[in-house]
């Protein structure tokens, strides 16, 4: 029984699945442990290899990089805004107008976090076009295209949770309509309706709720998997495969573990 245990898990490891998220064999052998370690994101983010077309000097939109700039920008602005804020259903609308009317460059800070906002939302969708025209989604970098969807996810719920904290008529009415869509959601509408608003109606807890997602648990979320997706980046040979070089895509094709680490 053991032993066919033992052939299902070397079948599955063998996959193209397994291959596609682990990048690296496991095993007993030195060789297996180097690549266990070398290819861990937490001891190295960046590769330790990598090929020289990567470093030449390309011309790209660079909308990875863009989108990074302003989510960093988003990042700095919401600390600075959090200043200024009471998630509370007395105090959050107030704070607003104090942003936009005592705060000293207040407007501009609110202005900027809002429109950083929106075009990271374009750049995010900008860039999977590209590395969908690029063809960057193909082996053996499907796990990392994965990865730029949960990105995109993330990027629309930041969103959609910041448009409630100004508690004003728009926020209001705008999060009533979203969350009802989600209750229409078969089997499960109204338990996601209810743990999206933490109640039925859009009140004290839903405002509560929302400052937590939006300042807390989706930036994590989005850190962590912004590292796995550079890491991955840099692990799966670049973005993509130039169609031009046949070496490369050759190289990229057939790559064998032992030689994607040195």
């Amino acid at each position: 029984m053991s032993t066919k245990a033992e052939q299902i898990i070397e079948q599955v490891r063998a996959g193209r699945v397994w291959r596609s998220v682990f990048r690296s064999g496991t095993g007993q052998s030195t060789l297996h442990r180097a690549l266990a370690i070398q290819q861990n994101i937490f001891l190295h983010l960046f590769a330790t290899k990598v090929r020289k077309r990567m470093v030449r000097f390309s011309a790209t939109w660079y909308l990875g990089t863009l989108t990074f700039g302003t989510f960093l920008i988003l990042v700095i602005t919401g600390i600075l805004l959090m200043l200024y804020y009471h998630p509370s259903v007395p105090q959050a609308y107030a704070d607003m107008k104090d942003l936009q009317f005592v705060v000293s460059s207040g407007l501009f800070l609110r202005n900027l976090h809002r429109w950083s906002a929106q075009l990271m939302v374009f750049l995010v969708f900008a860039h999977m076009f590209k590395v969908f025209y690029r063809g960057a989604y193909r082996t053996p970098r499907e796990f990392n295209w994965v990865i730029g969807i949960v990105l995109l996810l993330i990027t629309l719920l930041l969103s959609y949770t910041g448009y409630l904290l100004p508690w004003d008529q728009l926020a209001y009415w705008a999060i009533t309509v979203g969350s009802n869509l989600s209750s229409a959601v078969p089997l499960v509408g109204s338990k996601i309706h209810f743990l999206l608003l933490g109640g039925n109606q859009v009140n004290a807890n839903a405002l509560l709720r929302f400052y937590v997602l939006h300042c807390v648990i989706l930036p994590l979320a989005a850190i962590l998997f912004i590292a796995i997706h550079f890491w991955r980046i840099r692990k799966d040979g670049g973005l993509y495969v130039q169609q031009s070089d046949p070496r490369a895509q050759a190289d990229v094709e057939s790559e064998p573990d032992a030689k994607e680490v040195q």
